[in-house]
């Protein structure tokens, strides 16, 4: 009875054991989608009809024969159909990124519309973001009020009577140094302060006027490269030394970015009645909205830079949009025809993109700046816009190289009477004695001569 029992329990075992294997062997790969099971009994099957020789030399190309018998050939994708894939994920709902993004730009336009409420601007528009380390400004464009020339001229007046209370109260000694003169600043409304720019941080915390931009600002953010922190009362540190704090020299940089990258749709801005004769060479800086442009199809503002055209001034290396003779007095009212505007050379700019290349009956034409990387500009039709999204600093391709300092002037003129000369080493004393010594030495034995001579006349006598 316990061998029968002992054989009953081997036997079960091993019809576990059997069962366990064929449901291994009946799991499917994950890459072909086939079983072991099924293979096996395929490559047995070959083998039981066909009867090959040497069997078991050629089992592996009976297996490699099997196995290639239950793949099939790929399928063919037709024209429409690759187009159909590409043109799927314009029916897609947007990602979470998007949905971030859409989301920041409706808060955004809601904070304008807050500025403009609050400050009763007559016209605003979203400029650009400037990234920094530690948080970036949202910067936004709008035009002057009126009367606020004649507060920016009033603290101006008060500042310069400080100055000159406090030179009276605490007289200095005067140098004979005379700098150079400074160069004025452009009206506000005109030039590089043709707008007033606000800042802020997030969406929803107050607004901040940056100050006006000065050409002396202008010339020194051109020298240096330096990162926004994100805080407009931060000193600047750097040499050449920067006349201003972040405040100043983010609002530097936005009158060197909008100089440089914003540009329109040829026709569509033309210039102002009140600019004087069409003879004046002068630069314009008043342009107003042709009412007769009738648009530029994308196709010919994406082939060639020609459509496009800068409608701001390009700063000159005075600071100043219009140039100013230093050397003419305010009242003097002397002819400068012969006073040259010298304009930076722009690099070649890139052809504009397609927004689209599936259907160009919405495209843009997307043109991106390779002076100034972030500036972007896009048109459609009858519609235009300038937008920068970056660090605010311009390309540097052979790296930035900082300024050299100059010479170090001369405090006196220099003088025989005033240069210490060398002192000898005794060597050359002792030199310089013996030779003196032989010029004096004739002279000595005169004067001992003659010294002996009066002697014995002054005995005879």
């Amino acid at each position: 009875m316990e061998s029968t029992d002992g054989n009953d329990a081997k036997s079960e075992q091993r019809l576990k054991s059997a069962a366990a294997l064929k449901s291994f062997m009946l799991k499917s790969s994950t890459e072909s989608k086939l079983n072991l099971y099924d293979h096996l009994s395929r490559v047995l099957l070959k083998v039981m009809d066909e009867h090959p020789d040497n069997a078991v030399d050629v089992i592996e190309d009976v297996s490699r024969e099997v196995k290639r018998s239950t793949l099939r050939d790929l399928p063919q994708t037709t024209a429409a159909e690759l187009l159909a894939e590409q043109q799927r994920l314009l029916f897609s709902r947007p990602e979470e990124a998007d949905q971030e993004e859409e989301l920041e730009m409706q808060r955004v336009f809601l904070a304008l519309k807050q500025l403009v409420e609050s400050q009763g601007l007559p016209r605003c528009r979203l400029w650009g973001k400037i990234l920094g380390t530690e948080s970036s400004y949202i910067v936004a464009e709008a035009e002057y009020r009126e009367g606020e020339e004649e507060e920016e001229n009033t603290e101006e007046a008060a500042e310069d009577e400080e100055r000159d209370v406090e030179k009276e109260m605490n007289p200095l000694p005067q140098s004979a140094y005379r700098p150079p003169p400074t160069v004025p600043k452009e009206a506000l409304g005109t030039g590089a302060n043709k707008f007033a720019f606000y800042v802020c941080k997030e969406p929803g915390l107050p607004w901040v006027k940056l100050p006006s931009v000065s050409p002396a600002q202008i010339t020194g953010a051109r020298q240096i490269r330096k990162f926004f922190t994100g805080t407009l009362d931060t000193p600047i540190v750097s040499y050449p030394p920067f006349p201003g704090n972040e405040a100043n020299y983010l609002r530097a940089q936005i009158a060197r970015i909008s100089a440089g990258t914003q540009v329109s749709p040829q026709g569509f801005y033309q210039a102002g009645e009140e600019e004087g004769d069409e003879e004046d060479e002068t630069p314009r800086d008043s342009f107003e909205v042709n009412p007769d442009f009738e648009g530029v199809p994308v196709a010919e503002m994406a082939e060639s830079l020609s459509t496009w055209v800068h409608h701001v001034q390009h700063i000159l290396q005075q600071g100043r949009c219009t140039w100013v003779n230093l050397a003419v007095k305010p009242g003097d009212d002397s002819n400068e025809e012969g006073e040259g505007e010298e304009k930076e050379e722009e690099p070649d700019e890139p052809e504009p993109e397609m927004s689209s290349v599936l259907t160009s009956q919405h495209a843009l034409a997307v043109l991106r700046s390779n002076l100034w990387p972030g500036a972007y500009s896009y048109a459609s039709g009858k519609k235009f816009e300038n937008i920068y999204v970056g660090w605010g600093l311009k390309y540097s391709g052979e790296g930035f190289s900082q300024a050299v300092p100059p010479l170090p002037q001369k405090e006196y003129p220099s003088g025989p009477e005033i240069t210490e000369a060398l002192d000898p080493s005794v060597e050359e004393e002792q030199v310089l004695k013996e030779a003196l010594e032989e010029q004096q030495a004739p002279r000595k034995r005169w004067m001992t001569q003659t010294t002996r001579r009066r002697r014995m006349t002054t005995e005879r006598t």
